[in-house]
């Protein structure tokens, strides 16, 4: 390489390495402009364009570096870049594509576990992270964030004694490595002799990142709450929330608007003709987050013609992609009109396509994801023959759920659960919606969490009629599937069915005094028995 090339070249990296984004690109611009099939130089540019935001610009620029030069690194970071566009069937295949045997950096490893995790891969995903593992071993270059990652993989394979001491080991690593913190205290339960309070307190004090304080104050909450301490957990939460608070206020107005216009459309077009896909194959469990959604799906993915798909982004992003809007948000009310105007049996077959990455081995799959129920309306003409479940669970019991639960880090769907009253304010208009919506539609079936618990065998068998599925004994024992779970309910659900969590809420009074009276004043409280 030509004197000139190389310090540009290596002055790319560096500046990179700082943070110096603008520095980066000019100098590799001039890189790759005096040496046109530089393959480093344009894997640069592209991981410049993946801090920005530019993923697809990213993903062009790695596939031309991968045109002159092959190469793992490269290759483990265009299976993350899939990912994050939500294309899991080109990310599973990327990263499939790369045998551990020739693997020789733990990183590389690694970045392919998470692109399989994000693909819904576990099983796949775990034998790159211990492969990370075993090569950072014998590298010396042990880092947290490869501990964290296998034990999350782990934790949704029911490993829970590996995932435990690879949160260990990432903390060993690491004392401030909040993500490990949270893991742990979400993953144990804890006594007066065995916690990790003391050293929890200790890392809040010294974290100063508000995702940082967010992880730590989740954590403490946890084992207060373990200990029955709820106004110390109540306390921790709010400490937690504070700076992300701070940084990022929930939109009320907005969140309003949103929903107004969902209705208004679903008004509008309610005697609209549209053919849809025809297929039977989607089950799609939705409603707020913990209000029972996964311990649905176990439910009926216990069953031997059903499987679990998880929480799919997969419709949300089909409507994105044919309503073809500028907008930067999936979910926005110029895409929401322009959804109207689809082609509903094209939009049908584009979701059934997008989700073949993980379906298509039974005759009928689960869409968990809770907040699918924005698009109801759209999922009826778009697949009329799907089932749609919605959950409803004590509305109060689900807002401190929810307020209680550390959700995907700034994903704009959950952030009203930075503050209580906020949360009370979603569930208000997600109830009235889910009501509208109940009264349009007649292939919507409403679950109540507490009646499910109540009369189970009941409950279990009417959901396995409505979905037309032959009985199996199976359904009651849920809690036995071994089938890997990636949400907040991962230890719940792998236990019988039990009435703890109900009338959990009134253990955190009088620090739900102002969301209760909200409920109460929008008609929401004591409508749900």
């Amino acid at each position: 390489m030509q004197p000139n090339l190389k310090q540009l070249h290596q002055s790319a990296i560096n500046n990179l390495n700082q943070g110096n984004i603008q520095q980066a690109h000019k100098a590799l611009v001039e890189l790759v402009t005096q040496q046109p099939d530089f393959a480093d130089g344009y894997f640069l540019l592209a991981m410049v364009n993946l801090q920005v935001g530019q993923i697809y610009k990213a993903i062009k620029l790695i596939e031309k570096a991968l045109s002159f030069t092959k190469s793992v690194e490269y290759t483990a970071q265009l299976a993350k870049c899939y990912t994050l566009t939500g294309d899991l069937q080109k990310a599973k295949n990327t990263a499939l594509g790369v045998k551990p045997e020739h693997i020789s950096k733990a990183l590389d490893a690694d970045t392919l576990g998470v692109a399989l995790t994000q693909a819904g891969l576990h099983q796949q995903a775990a034998d790159y992270f211990i492969f990370a593992l075993s090569l950072a071993e014998a590298s010396n270059t042990r880092q947290p964030q490869f501990y964290y990652n296998y034990g999350v993989c782990a934790k949704f394979l029911g490993q829970f004694d590996k995932a435990q001491h690879a949160f260990e080991n990432a903390i060993a690593l690491n004392p401030l490595h909040h993500q490990s913190h949270f893991a742990l205290a979400d993953l144990t339960k804890v006594t007066e002799q065995n916690n990790h309070i003391a050293r929890l307190k200790n890392a809040f004090e010294q974290v100063n990142h508000p995702d940082a304080k967010l992880h730590i104050g989740h954590a403490l909450a946890k084992e207060y709450q373990d200990l029955g301490d709820f106004s110390a957990a109540f306390a921790a939460l709010q400490q937690g929330k504070t700076a992300k608070l701070a940084n990022k206020a929930f939109d009320n107005q907005a969140s309003e608007a949103l929903f107004a216009h969902i209705k208004q459309l679903s008004d509008k077009y309610k005697n609209q003709q549209t053919a849809g896909n025809q297929s039977c194959e989607p089950i799609f469990v939705l409603g707020m987050p913990r209000s029972g959604t996964t311990l649905v799906e176990r439910i009926l993915s216990s069953h031997s013609d059903v499987q679990s798909a998880g929480e799919l982004q997969d419709f949300g992003l089909s409507v994105k992609k044919l309503s073809q809007t500028p907008t930067p948000q999936v979910l926005d009310t110029d895409t929401l009109s322009q959804a109207y105007q689809l082609d509903f049996a094209k939009l049908g077959s584009t979701y059934l396509e997008a989700t073949r990455v993980v379906t298509g081995s039974h005759k009928h799959f689960i869409d968990k994801l809770p907040f699918n129920f924005f698009y109801i309306d759209l999922i009826t003409k778009a697949l009329p023959n799907a089932k749609i479940i919605c959950l409803l669970r004590d509305p109060m019991d689900t807002c401190i759920g929810n307020y209680r639960q550390l959700f995907t880090i700034n994903n704009p769907y959950y952030a009203y659960s930075l503050d209580l009253l906020d949360t009370a304010k979603f569930y208000s208009r997600f109830y009235k919606l889910i009501q509208h919506f109940s009264a349009l539609h007649s292939n919507i079936k409403l679950v109540k969490y507490e009646e499910l618990v109540a009369a189970p065998e009941q409950k279990i068998k009417e959901l396995v009629s409505y979905c037309n599925l032959d009985w199996q004994p199976q359904c009651l024992d849920f809690h036995l599937n071994t089938a890997p779970v990636s949400t907040a309910s991962k230890m719940q659900v792998r236990q019988p069915l039990n009435n703890k969590a109900i009338g959990r809420w009134k253990k955190f009074k009088p620090h739900t005094d102002e969301s209760q009276s909200y409920l109460v004043k929008e008609g929401v409280l004591g409508l749900i028995k």
